[in-house]
């Protein structure tokens, strides 16, 4: 699926190339602005958003642990924007990371592989969608019952 992102023709090239991070790096940070998609080789991360509590205090929720041969920052792929989520190594993490306007240039020289990799990206940007449904909803139902609106619907 992803096996296009692991040639070494796109690090020789230039738009990808391999780094590393140590436990609690912060390999993204929430509203940086950078077109980057990170393939994990080795390791895992945390990515975690930030939230204001009504007295103003701040926690960063896990949202997810991604690990070897996930991919993160895939919607840098089709825009520019900032980032949406902080990442941080759990341990030791090694990375391919790709120039999101590089490699698109690539992949419109090679339209073969930009669809197998295109394809298997909406895949799990649809998967996560479905996840962040079901947490959503969760989250949705918690809030009616702890504020007794659930006895009125």
């Amino acid at each position: 699926m992803l096996v296009v992102l692991r040639d070494q023709a796109l690090v020789t090239a230039g738009i990808a190339e391999h780094n590393t991070y140590a436990v609690n790096d912060s390999i993204v940070s929430e509203g940086m602005d950078d077109r980057r998609l990170y393939l994990i080789q080795k390791g895992s991360v945390r990515v975690s958003g930030r939230v204001t509590l009504p007295d103003g205090r701040h926690i960063q929720p896990g949202l997810c642990d991604l690990g070897p041969g996930e991919i993160f920052g895939e919607l840098s792929l089709f825009e520019a924007g900032s980032r949406s989520a902080s990442v941080i190594a759990l341990g030791d993490v090694e990375v391919l990371e790709f120039d999101a306007l590089a490699l698109e240039n690539y992949f419109d020289q090679h339209p073969e592989q930009g669809y197998v990799v295109l394809k298997a990206v909406l895949k799990i940007v649809s998967a996560r969608l479905r996840q962040t449904d079901r947490r959503w909803e969760q989250l949705f139902a918690w809030g009616l019952k702890e504020h007794g609106i659930d006895q009125h619907l």
